[in-house]
């Protein structure tokens, strides 16, 4: 069996698209997947599965929440070997002068297209800083992520691909609940 993070977009934020993580547990017990753990009510979710195409998960994912619950929330599904990646390879972490508090990870669902990617480099959002590494986008938002224009709406539009971003806490605590919890 192998693990994975599921990484919801879009639910409980302002009152919309409510899914409560007992729910949300129990739907993805419902698919069969096994060793189910939601992390904090954004819609983080660790579990294993016999199924191996995370491509495959989230299309499943994503049809059993519209299916149950009547809304369409996007869905990316990572491998615990793609999280720890993104987390080891975090540009900014090395910077001493960089406060982890302030760094963000923005996983896009797809690659975007070289030109979208290029144009939207040709620009910097000072004070905020970003990196690249395929489909991650590494954010420091020193005045804080509510307050940058490096947004997962911003960057949606201007790389036409859906985005979901975690805090470097969350995101490394989704690591933790693997380590502590899976055998890998």
């Amino acid at each position: 069996m192998s693990i994975f993070i599921t990484l919801l977009r879009g639910i409980n934020v302002s009152g919309k698209n409510r899914i409560k993580m007992d729910a949300l547990k129990q739907l993805f017990i419902e698919l069969g997947f096994d060793n189910v753990q939601t992390y904090i009510q954004s819609g983080n979710v660790v579990f294993q599965s016999d199924v191996s195409e995370t491509l495959e998960l989230a299309r499943g994912i994503s049809e059993k929440i519209e299916k149950s619950l009547g809304f369409v929330v996007p869905v990316l599904v990572l491998t615990a070997e793609e999280l720890k990646n993104a987390l080891q390879n975090n540009p900014f972490i090395a910077d001493v002068t960089k406060n982890p508090d302030f760094l963000h990870l923005t996983f896009l669902l797809a690659i975007p297209e070289k030109a979208k990617i290029e144009k939207l480099f040709e620009k910097q959002y000072l004070p905020d800083e970003f990196d690249r590494n395929g489909n991650i986008l590494y954010l420091y938002c020193p005045t804080g992520y509510g307050n940058t224009k490096l947004s997962n709406t911003f960057l949606e539009n201007k790389l036409k691909v859906t985005a979901t971003t975690r805090n470097w806490k969350t995101a490394n605590e989704l690591m933790r609940l693997v380590d502590s919890n899976f055998k890998v």
